[in-house]
């Protein structure tokens, strides 16, 4: 029976589910996508959303030791110095002010050898604004440019 059982388990043991929450974590941290299967990426969504929840407290604060015991914290959950300085500077900082909803999750489809549900895990604030807009703009802007010297040559 399965009293008081809150978290899955995924047919791992502790130490086992441990390293690949740190591991998933932590590429997704500093990629900012990952790719695995649908049931690591719903296990994998809560507990990022939880680090980003209290990295932006080390982001709030002013106070040295608040912040060195959330990186501390943070060191125990990631293992990766690189990953925390870009969870507390880049990444709390994106996503502060906002509430929660961090990540998203989009199935990609099934695997080729064994028919795996597969997913990708995403930020849902990219970390760079797009191009795409600032090229429309000059596009635009080009056509107006031309535009007005053909009607000035005639």
């Amino acid at each position: 029976m399965r009293h008081r059982v809150n978290k899955k388990r995924i047919n791992r043991d502790k130490d086992h589910m441990r390293s690949l929450l740190m591991n998933l974590s932590t590429e997704l941290i500093i990629h900012e996508k990952v790719e695995t299967t649908l049931a690591k990426a719903k296990l994998l969504k809560p507990h990022i959303e939880k680090m980003i929840t209290y990295a932006g407290k080390a982001q709030k604060t002013d106070d040295k030791i608040k912040k060195y015991n959330v990186v501390r914290n943070l060191n125990r959950k990631l293992g990766e110095s690189e990953a925390i300085k870009k969870l507390v500077n880049d990444i709390a900082a994106r996503f502060q002010g906002t509430p929660g909803g961090y990540t998203r999750i989009v199935k990609v489809g099934n695997r080729q050898g064994d028919n795996a549900l597969l997913a990708r895990i995403e930020f849902t604030k990219d970390a760079t604004p797009k191009a795409a807009k600032s090229k429309q703009k000059k596009n635009v802007e080009e056509k107006e440019v031309k535009n007005s010297e053909s009607q000035d040559a005639e």
